[in-house]
């Protein structure tokens, strides 16, 4: 009964969208969706840019931007790659905790932590246009 019920619901629909002339397939999306993509990405933006001037990521009131300003010299876009202070292949994330441990004498933050996603999302908006480059030096 439950299987009929869930066909039935489905046609339903699927008739409803033909009917009313809105056909969206599963990897189709609107200008309204990119829009809102658009400005999520930039509220993380703005939020990596608040952090990376702030002194309040370490103990020390330092401050990324005070080594890269606007993320300077950071090249998001040739991680992953050898780093010769950690001595191995690593990602930006692991580069970024480097610097908020050594210079800025604070603690690492998880990959999933907010405020190491909108750093990592303000430095690869920093260097947006500029060709991908893993591994490179």
């Amino acid at each position: 009964m439950y299987k009929r019920i869930a066909r039935t619901a489905v046609v339903v629909v699927g008739l409803a969208a033909i009917v009313g002339g809105v056909v969206v397939l599963a990897d189709e999306f609107t200008r309204k969706d990119q829009e809102r993509w658009e400005a999520e990405f930039m509220s993380v933006v703005e939020e990596g840019r608040a952090l990376w001037g702030s002194g309040d990521l370490g103990t020390n009131g330092v401050a990324c931007g005070q080594c890269h300003p606007n993320g300077a010299n950071t090249h998001p876009e040739t991680y992953p790659k050898f780093q010769q202070q950690l001595g191995r292949v690593i990602a930006l994330r692991e580069m970024i905790n480097w610097c908020l441990i050594n210079p800025l004498e604070g603690a690492p933050l998880e990959a999933d932590d907010p405020r190491m996603v909108a750093i990592e999302a303000y430095l690869a908006y920093e260097r947006r246009g500029v060709e991908l480059a893993p591994g490179k030096h």
